[in-house]
């Protein structure tokens, strides 16, 4: 059973490293998840790579089953989760094509599925919503191979799938370093399972405060000339991650009943 759960995009996802042992889509409570979860093997570490945006049924970012994502990676052992995104930058000096290790969130999304607690009153605890363990066991790897990168940036979760508008950039501006589309309630569900999340965003582009139009064509291609150094990140760091035992992680989950 993997202990590491690896959520990205087809890019992520390279046959020529990782050598694949089965694939497993399961039934959960809340449907099937995004895609088919591939097990298998990358430098020697046993992981479980799911498509969050899914390969045969796209998924949009406010469309993705979180729920049945991250519930299958919980039944099929996983205890860390790594998340690969791209993201845009709302400050100068995070640059376009450096890697972001987040370590905060702020949630502007609208109407998604939250939370697994919708049938009791619970209030979860969840002020450390990334995992300190293995962002630095990724920073440290890193810094190691000489990737421009930014420990900690806090994260703004918008609702998607349109851009922020000028007025909207300026504002995100004020509290926020990044902005995306999926880490939210991605994050949120892993805490109430009791799972370790980690986030290694890629900065492709700087929103609309600046004077570009971003349009997902912009993303994709500055995605694409960063995935090598993404996958090697992950090659050298996950035979690296070993029992991190941080309560931080697990503490929604203890605090809410879930373990």
């Amino acid at each position: 059973m993997p202990k590491i759960a690896i959520i990205g995009g087809t890019g992520i996802y390279n046959p020529d490293t990782f050598e694949l042992i089965e694939e497993v889509f399961p039934d959960t409570p809340y449907g099937k998840p995004s895609d088919k979860i591939l097990v298998g093997r990358i430098a020697g570490v046993e992981v479980a790579f799911l498509h969050r945006h899914g390969t045969t049924t796209p998924y949009p970012p406010h469309k993705v089953p979180y729920k049945a994502n991250m519930w299958a990676l919980k039944e099929l052992g996983c205890k860390y989760v790594i998340s690969a995104c791209a993201v845009g930058s709302l400050q100068e000096e995070y640059a376009v094509g450096d890697l972001v290790i987040v370590d905060q969130f702020v949630d502007f999304t609208k109407g998604r599925d939250y939370t697994y607690f919708d049938d009791r009153i619970v209030h979860i605890a969840l002020p450390e919503p990334f995992c300190n363990y293995l962002n630095g066991v990724f920073e440290g790897v890193a810094k190691e191979m000489g990737i421009p990168y930014h420990m900690g940036g806090r994260y703004v979760c918008i609702e998607g799938p349109r851009f922020s508008t000028r007025a909207e950039s300026y504002m995100f501006r004020q509290f926020a370093d990044i902005i995306g589309m999926t880490v939210v309630p991605e994050c949120q569900l892993a805490g109430e399972l009791g799972m370790c999340y980690c986030s290694l965003a890629t900065i492709t582009d700087y929103d609309s405060w600046k004077d570009e139009v971003v349009d997902i064509d912009m993303v994709k291609r500055t995605m694409a000339e960063c995935l090598d150094k993404v996958l090697k990140l992950l090659e050298s760091g996950l035979p690296r991650i070993e029992e991190c035992g941080c309560e931080e992680c697990i503490g929604a989950a203890k605090g809410c009943g879930a373990l």
